[in-house]
């Protein structure tokens, strides 16, 4: 059993810039990853973080913008709780090394995204996510109160039922972890722990996010009585380029913002004049259905996203790592459009926190993608998820700095007992499954809803638990069915989501409920 002060599950920004908090004021810190270093969502992201930081601009249109792609169900407070605190956060990652784009005039160089009134987009190139990880995980690298553990899959967080005496306690005392190159579990025990474990992106057959997305901090929180909420809300980007060769490759949102264009790739038609009056600087949700719109009418394969009348100079400079991924695969974006689909992008639902990043559970935080803090409601406004990361990573640490001496001490924990179980025989029955699971979640809880497609999707999911279930009683874990058995887990909560809200909102649109109800309601599962 190892112990430390704070364990981390996660090491993208949320959960790194918690670490480095909270190893600069003397906790000793474990980060776990299940992969390598650098393996999360962060490193995806290319355009950037929304903040406040030119005189034309203001807090008020920040989070009126907000508020308004939210679709009105974001909590007021949080969103200016979190805007107020965006260019404290800039400038902290500036200081880390992070090199943004600056302006002829030494300023902050901000460009503009889908649903933001203003230029308020600050990034590095089309690559900002990467060099803000490459930046996080130096520093944590070379701090001595931080330990990472990279290839640490987490499997399911210590409570007291887990206790050498039982307790019936819901604190969390930190989390059971198999070891990737021991092939072993171990017991990781400490004071607090943070989940910034990401999304659930993986639960769907297309999508953006990392191989490693399956919802694990969600399922896991659930699992230890947390309250879950919004599930039903995913954002599907609607651009992703189309590409048989290359899958999930993100064509960022920054690309409509600085003029691309939407076309019809057989008759050239700019089509988004027929959906919003925003053309291509529409909400991603209404952009992304008009996508799947023409391609679903008239039987494509993707449409098309125009840059080139910008201009080559212009195109490789504002986007040199599209360019140049785009050419090896024999697309000149400076002459020629692209092939783009929709694809999921992001989980706006997720484990519910309050400001200081605290769930249901005593001892355990949550910041980023997993949890559901109220910031994005029904729908994310573009380049605040990497800003939500960066606020409550801090928050959760100054929380657990605030309150350390009333954290109770872990208890002892029993070793993982593995006695009643055997070696899988059967490994084809995990990817099965897993195929299954992302097939149907595509096609009956995708970016168009009805009832009785959901139903369907419900009926699979519940057989399918059933088999999960007796495969993890009968043998050992392994990454894959840890994933699978969180996946599971996820899936049933978005469906149950679904199902019960009824209306349209935001990201969720069902052609049986096509109205959006007067008041705007959260969906709160309570396990």
């Amino acid at each position: 059993m190892s112990d430390y002060d704070v364990l981390i599950i996660g090491t993208g920004a949320a959960g790194l810039t918690a670490a480095l908090a909270l190893a600069d004021a003397g906790k000793k810190v474990a980060v776990l990853a299940k992969g390598k270093l650098g393996g999360g969502a962060t490193e995806w992201a290319q355009g950037g973080i929304a903040a406040v930081l030119e005189d034309e601009d203001s807090f008020d249109n920040h989070i009126g913008d907000t508020i308004v792609a939210g679709a009105g169900l974001n909590d007021p407070d949080i969103v200016e709780f979190v805007v107020e605190r965006a260019p404290a956060a800039i400038q902290r990652l500036a200081d880390l090394g992070v090199p943004f784009n600056l302006g002829s005039d030494g300023d902050w160089h901000l460009t503009r995204e889908g649903g933001h009134s203003h230029r308020r987009i600050v990034h590095v190139h089309d690559a900002t996510g990467w060099a803000v990880a490459q930046a996080l995980e130096k520093a944590a690298v070379l701090h001595d109160n931080v330990t990472l553990l990279p290839n640490m899959v987490a499997i399911d967080l210590v409570q007291g039922k887990h206790g050498v005496e039982f307790s019936t306690s819901g604190s969390v005392y930190g989390v059971y972890g198999y070891n990737r190159e021991s092939g072993e579990v171990e017991t990781l025990t400490a004071r607090a722990t943070v989940m910034a474990a990401g999304g659930a992106g993986r639960t769907y057959q297309f999508s953006t996010a990392p191989r490693g997305a399956t919802g694990d901090g969600i399922a896991m929180a659930w699992r230890a009585g947390c309250r879950v909420a919004n599930m039903e809300f995913m954002q599907f980007h609607p651009t992703c380029l189309y590409n048989l060769e290359v899958k999930n490759f993100l064509i960022t949102e920054a690309v409509r913002g600085e003029g691309g264009i939407l076309r019809h790739p057989e008759t050239g038609e700019r089509f988004m004049a027929k959906y919003d009056e925003r053309l291509e600087l529409a909400p991603r949700d209404i952009v992304a259905r008009a996508n799947d719109a023409e391609i679903k009418r008239d039987g494509l394969d993707y449409v098309h996203l125009d840059i080139s009348h910008r201009g080559p100079d212009f195109v490789k400079q504002h986007f040199p790592n599209i360019y140049e991924k785009l050419i090896g695969l024999g697309i000149d974006i400076t002459s020629e459009p692209i092939p783009v689909v929709p694809a999921q992008h992001y989980t706006c639902g997720g484990v519910v926190v309050d400001k200081h990043g605290r769930t249901d559970a005593p001892g355990l935080y949550a910041a980023g993608e997993v949890t559901m803090s109220g910031l994005h409601g029904a729908n994310r406004l573009a380049s605040n998820s990497l800003l939500e990361c960066f606020v409550f990573g801090e928050a959760a640490a100054d929380h657990i700095i605030q309150c350390w001496d009333k954290l109770p001490e872990p208890i002892a924990i029993r070793d993982w007992d593995e006695s009643r179980v055997t070696d899988s025989d059967e490994e084809v029955v995990i990817q099965q499954v897993w195929g299954e699971i992302r097939r149907f979640m595509w096609n009956f809880v995708g970016i168009v809803r009805t009832t009785k497609r959901l139903e369907r999707a419900r009926n699979r999911i519940d057989l399918l638990r059933k088999e999960v279930n007796d495969y993890y009683g009968s043998f050992r874990v392994t990454p894959d069915l840890i994933e699978l058995r969180n996946l599971v887990e996820v899936a049933d909560l978005i469906i149950r989501s679904a199902l019960s809200r009824k209306e349209s909102r935001g990201l969720h649109y069902t052609l049986d409920y096509p109205e959006t109800a007067e008041e705007a309601v959260d969906t709160v599962l309570v396990p």
